[in-house]
This record gives structure tokens, C-alpha cells and sequence, in this order.
């Protein structure tokens, strides 16, 4: 948990084959033990990080398809693991859909 801005910027760009600054996406990095987040964000005039270790537990990880080391999720989805709440004990009502 030691890279900065710049180190996983480029770790966005080596690893996930994405560009962070075009993008718009929050990027979150957790350490092996996962009491610790970084979450990196361009906000179109600079980088943002927003880092937070726990004193107690540890975030879930969501469920990777593939061996993926990466997946896109909801805003949502990265409120709940912030909180604390499991994904898997969460029941979504059907909403509409807009089929693009």
C-alpha cells in the first residue's frame, strides 16, 4: 500500500489494459490482508485517492469471473463493501432495465 498516485495509475494501465485518465472509473487496490483500500479516481483535473485502513474485519472481495485480477461493479456494490455489508447477503428488487 505504499504506491501513489503515479504507480497506480500505471498499474491501471499495465495490468487491467485500461486508461485511467479517459476513463472516469474508480480503481480500488486492497493489500493481502484487506483492512486496507485505495480507491484512485481522474476527476478530469487531477487524481484523487481516497485510502482507509480498518481498525478491526476486512473488506470482502467480490466474486472475479475468469482469473481476471479485476471487474467492473456497481456503484453501489462499492458502498456496501465500504460499509461493511456482504454482497452476498444483499436481495435486489427487478427494476427496469434499458436494453442498449
Amino acid at each position: 500500500m505504499r504506491k501513489s498516485f503515479d504507480s497506480l495509475a500505471g498499474i491501471v494501465r499495465r495490468e487491467m489494459n485500461m486508461e485511467p485518465l479517459q476513463s472516469g472509473d474508480v480503481f480500488i487496490f486492497l493489500n493481502r490482508k484487506r483492512n486496507q483500500v485505495k480507491l484512485l479516481n481522474w476527476d478530469g483535473d487531477g487524481w484523487a485517492i481516497y485510502y482507509k485502513r480498518l481498525e478491526q474485519g476486512s473488506y470482502e472481495l467480490p466474486v472475479l469471473s475468469n482469473e481476471s485480477n479485476s471487474c467492473q461493479m456497481r456503484t453501489d456494490e462499492l458502498q456496501f463493501i465500504l460499509g461493511g455489508i456482504s454482497l452476498q447477503s444483499i436481495q435486489r428488487r427487478k427494476r427496469y432495465q434499458n436494453p442498449v
